[in-house]
């Protein structure tokens, strides 16, 4: 397939940007929007939501260091509330912010284009579900694409924006010069489950998953993640952006990869035990009032005695092989399979989407770093892994001429 790269022309600045959800990921965008003088409309179905949501919009721009009364008056002058999604009419650019299910965005896709001009920008931010999917029955395919934003909003900078195989360049354009309005770094990726950077999220935190039931303990995981350098650990980092959410996307890419991912019992556990993450107050941790963790939560360690295998001698030496080197094998399929052209895209995406160390220069700068014969030799070690741990034909090849993912590029 084509890659994901290539913009045109800046157009003219957005007059209004509307958000049709009002959940954490569409409240903590319009904060955004609003904390760059851009006017908002925000529109949900569930009163509830949209009743609560000026205040947590005050509180996402006062989190990033507006003044409260200043914060107030922001969202009391470029944000627009409404039951109706007719309000969002007369916006140029619409991104829909409504819960992982594909039935229910086609849904929502075929009431707003009823009324939205045809000349309007129709987003999505799913994070997981192919643009092609959503798309199926859109009137409109070609004005239709992601922008998929990182959890938390306000402190990723990357912003992924999604050519499907119908949409059409004023949209990537516009979408782009959007991302760019409000600070952020958009990359063009091409369409398919997970686009990129959840692609190469999932191939991490299944493996932490496996690791888990495999023997090893929750603390030498994190441990041995965040003294890699990482912003957070994995199962932290699961936590933080919810374990619901995160067992839906990783469904869409169990269903698209099933030879590399599959559903934990652990996950799936938590999840029908209410126990979502940071905002139930349990996950992999308990946490306080303050968001903080205060230990590892009881209903973890109860499935995790359930579901444990018996623990491999030497599994606290493989943690970081495990850890990283899936991801490294999930990015050269990714360019492998033209989602991504650059390896700078890949790199880009793990550093500003999800927290993976600068210090390192990026994972397929990391890659290079080590080898690809290295990372061959060391692949040996857990072949036990099956597919997870097969070696690809770009990482063969490129062992086989020593050569580098960086080739031909600079970093």
């Amino acid at each position: 397939m084509a890659c994901g790269r290539g913009v045109a022309r800046t157009p003219r600045p957005l007059a209004a940007v509307g958000i049709l959800g009002a959940g954490m990921m569409g409240t903590a965008i319009a904060a955004l929007a609003a904390r760059h003088e851009l006017p908002v409309v925000l529109s949900d179905v569930d009163p509830q939501a949209l009743d609560q949501a000026p205040a947590r919009l005050v509180d996402e721009l006062a989190a990033g260091g507006m003044p409260a009364t200043e914060a107030h008056r922001q969202v009391d002058r470029l944000v627009q509330t409404n039951l109706d999604p007719v309000a969002l009419a007369d916006c140029e650019l619409v991104i829909e912010s409504a819960r992982e299910d594909l039935h229910l965005k086609r849904r929502i896709y075929k009431d707003l284009e009823n009324y939205l001009a045809k000349e309007t920008i129709l987003a999505t931010n799913t994070s997981t579900i192919p643009i092609e999917q959503l798309a199926l029955e859109l009137a409109r395919p070609g004005r239709f694409c992601g922008i998929h934003f990182f959890h938390p909003v306000a402190e990723r900078q990357l912003v992924e924006v999604v050519r499907g195989p119908k949409t059409e360049e004023v949209s990537i354009t516009r979408a782009t010069a959007f991302a760019r309005s409000i600070d952020k770094l958009p990359i063009v990726v091409g369409d398919g489950p997970g686009f990129l950077v959840n692609r190469l999220l999932l191939a991490y935190a299944s493996e932490a998953l496996e690791l888990l039931l495999d023997g090893a303990s929750i603390q030498a995981i994190e441990r041995t993640a965040t003294q890699f350098g990482m912003a957070k650990g994995p199962l932290r980092l699961l936590d933080e952006i919810g374990l619901d959410t995160a067992l839906a996307g990783g469904l869409v890419l169990r269903d698209a990869f099933p030879d590399r991912i599959t559903a934990s019992p652990l996950l799936i556990g938590l999840v029908k035990a209410r126990r979502l993450g940071r905002k139930s107050g349990g996950g992999f941790f308990r946490y306080a009032e303050n968001g903080e963790p205060t230990g590892v939560e009881p209903e973890f360690e109860l499935l995790l005695a359930k579901w444990a295998r018996p623990p491999q001698p030497s599994i606290t030496e493989t943690i970081t092989a495990r850890l990283f080197l899936p991801m490294i094998l999930e990015a050269s399929r990714i360019l492998e399979e033209g989602r991504v052209c650059d390896p700078r895209d890949v790199d880009r995406g793990m550093l500003f989407g999800l927290g993976f160390p600068a210090s390192r220069g990026g994972l397929l700068y990391w890659a290079d770093s080590l080898g690809t014969g290295r990372i061959i030799e060391t692949l040996g070690t857990i072949r036990a892994l099956g597919k997870r741990a097969e070696p690809t034909a770009m990482l063969l090849d490129l062992a086989a001429r020593g050569g580098r993912f960086y080739d031909g590029f600079t970093s």
